[in-house]
């Protein structure tokens, strides 16, 4: 198969703006910028839907088989994820930089951890195991942003692997159908307070991972029905349970997709967003422990002024969050992708 090389600029383009949208909420900014750049959870929606494009297409690398398929994925992504991990436990129990930052809105409170959880040992325990989306929220509260807050969608993304490598599905338009039921049920179904989950479940995200299996159902020539009926159905998911701008993040995907099918995508092949590709996932993972870094040495040197603190902290939150996804990818992912690489020389 021939790689997506639109589909890797977009994931660069999607991994700047979510780490736009982390970072943004501590600046001083005016208001509609921060408005610009406050749909981080739809970009996470694209790459959900993204996901589900490729790794249909990786799967059927591995003949379908799950044992090869899940250590070629830990081998890739678990590395980069405990490198980052430990680099975020590390700050978060530096302390709260937001308590030199007064002018901090209620989005950067939501964003950034006052500090270590209780109960550290299970927090920790989950996040190593990955299983942190699917605890309910009665028995470990908000596990899935305590220690590392994109961790959340590490969580959802590896129990889709879990479930499309053991049903290692012959027939990709059902297994979407599949998903799609799965997840219309869950959002119809309600949940006492103890046994609901966050959105790190992976029935919450299912109808974008459904999304992007009928786009690659559709790529491969096997027909756009299926992808007509997932697109129609999760527009109007979204629709129902968060309005019209909800119901556009679906469209964007099938903009993208159509895009894809004619070429037209040339924008995602040129040099900037094809590197910002191959380094979305470290830049994606280790936005925020960069920014929290940058606060805890910042804010005390502005202090309290707000606009200070903007001009020193985003150049450098946007500058060096790149770096250190440049050093984690050439350094960790590209040395475990190496080898990865000599042992199924097939799966190249």
């Amino acid at each position: 198969m021939q790689r997506l090389t639109q589909m890797d600029g977009l994931r660069g383009v999607l991994a700047v703006y979510v780490m736009l949208g982390h970072a943004l909420p501590f600046t001083d900014l005016p208001g509609w910028v921060l408005a610009l750049f406050s749909h981080g959870e739809a970009g996470v929606d694209l790459f959900f839907a993204l996901s589900g494009l490729v790794i249909a297409n990786s799967l059927e690398r591995f003949g379908g088989a799950f044992a090869p398929f899940m250590v070629a994925r830990g081998r890739r992504l678990l590395p980069v994820y405990f490198a980052v991990l430990a680099l975020s436990i590390l700050l978060v129990s530096g302390g709260n930089p937001l308590q030199a930052m007064p002018w901090v809105g209620l989005a950067g409170h939501q964003m950034m951890q006052a500090g270590l959880p209780r109960a550290l040992g299970w927090h920790v325990a989950a996040h190593i195991a990955l299983v942190q989306g699917i605890i309910p929220q009665g028995a470990l509260p908000y596990a899935y942003v305590t220690l590392l807050g994109p961790a959340w969608s590490l969580s959802t993304e590896w129990q889709f692997y879990v479930l499309i490598g053991l049903v290692a599905p012959k027939r990709l338009g059902w297994f979407a159908l599949g998903l799609l039921a799965l997840g219309v049920a869950y959002h119809a179904l309600a949940l006492p307070p103890w046994w609901q989950f966050s959105r790190a479940f992976l029935p919450a995200a299912a109808p974008y991972f459904a999304l992007g299996i009928a786009s690659a159902v559709g790529l491969r020539g096997g027909g756009w029905r299926v992808f007509g009926l997932c697109l129609a159905l999760v527009c109007g998911l979204e629709f129902l349970t968060g309005g019209t701008g909800k119901a556009l993040v679906p469209l964007a995907w099938a903009a993208v997709v159509l895009a894809h099918a004619q070429k037209s995508g040339a924008i995602f092949e040129t040099r900037a967003p094809q590197y910002l590709g191959a380094i979305s996932y470290p830049l994606y993972l280790v936005n925020e422990p960069v920014q929290r870094g940058l606060a805890m040495m910042i804010a005390p040197l502005a202090q309290g002024n707000a606009a200070l603190f903007t001009v020193l902290f985003l150049p450098m939150a946007i500058l060096m969050a790149i770096m250190a996804a440049a050093v984690l990818h050439h350094g960790v992912e590209k040395r475990f992708m190496r080898s990865q690489r000599k042992e199924q020389p097939a799966c190249v």
